[in-house]
């Protein structure tokens, strides 16, 4: 799961807008603040962006990117979601988790910066997606991005 050779420039560059997107939710204390963008197949057109909290307090940022898409939808073949944070395996706000839709829509491949603390959930989204068939990559090299994000829920 580590940055693949030859995508690493493009992965950077789509994943660090992600984290910049991030910054635009409104904070909470019972939620991460996390940006999501999905880049199609030829890894310049932006095919959604959605982030935490963007249209309703229990939106997530995956499931917000992917609101405008039917499941299966033949444009995300071949598509790239770039999350600023491991999309999530469990919630309690609604009833499908952004693992299930990645899965739903069809994605096959999630570049994510920092795997999701533990603060609220036990999260397995990057485990359940490889398992899937998806492609997992994780940049823990654009994690400190996230982290401040997230600085309302991290402090002592």
């Amino acid at each position: 799961m580590a940055a693949e050779a030859g995508a690493a420039d493009v992965d950077g560059r789509w994943l660090g807008y992600a984290v910049e997107l991030a910054k635009r939710c409104p904070p909470a204390q019972t939620a991460f603040s996390v940006g999501a963008v999905i880049v199609g197949p030829d890894g310049e057109t932006v095919l959604a962006e959605g982030w935490s909290r963007a249209g309703d307090p229990r939106d997530h940022a995956e499931e917000a990117a992917l609101r405008g898409f039917a499941a299966g939808d033949p444009r995300l073949a071949g598509a790239t979601l770039y999350s600023s944070l491991e999309p999530c395996s469990a919630r309690a706000s609604r009833p499908r988790t952004c693992t299930e839709l990645t899965l739903a829509a069809g994605i096959g491949r999630v570049v994510f910066a920092w795997r999701e603390p533990a603060l609220f959930v036990d999260c397995q989204g990057a485990e359940l997606l490889a398992a899937a068939g998806v492609t997992v990559v994780e940049r823990p090299d654009l994690a400190a991005g996230v982290r401040a994000a997230n600085a309302h829920l991290l402090a002592d």
